[in-house]
């Protein structure tokens, strides 16, 4: 059986799970006082340290799924996605709106090849924007 590793447990959730050379993961901005633009802008650049945190890059998306809390936000996304994600190696990506919490303006829902064995966050520098409640080890099923 493959092993399933999950990174950043808390009781509610994993910050990230790799399985099968597949990892998943959710972005949401960090800071919510932001406008749509600015926390766009911020959930792509924190997908790029996650890429980076986990030896994977944008052209190993595989998915990407968008929730967005107002549709009228939807152009500010596409040129904002347009200029960020590889032309010839994009993901599959859906955006859909849906009701997010008070400030929240978007969710990403991330899907992304990662080189096998994915070593444990223990063995790598992290920046608190990155992870600030990253596990030292990985829970493993």
């Amino acid at each position: 059986m493959h092993e399933i590793r999950r990174y950043g447990n808390s009781t509610r959730w994993a910050d990230i799970v790799v399985h099968r050379g597949v990892a998943h993961w959710v972005e949401v901005a960090e800071d919510m006082s932001l406008d749509a633009r600015g926390q766009i802008a911020q959930v792509l650049a924190q997908i790029n340290a996650t890429l980076e945190m986990i030896k994977s890059d944008r052209t190993r998306l595989v998915q990407v799924l968008v929730y967005i809390a107002d549709l009228a936000d939807a152009e500010t996304l596409n040129t904002l996605w347009d200029a960020w994600v590889p032309a010839a190696n994009p993901p599959v990506r859906a955006m859909v709106q849906v009701g997010l919490g008070k400030t929240c303006k978007v969710e990403m829902v991330v899907t992304a090849a990662v080189p096998e064995p994915l070593k444990p966050y223990a063995d790598r520098e992290t920046t608190q924007s990155q992870r600030a409640h990253l596990a030292t080890q990985p829970q493993k099923d």
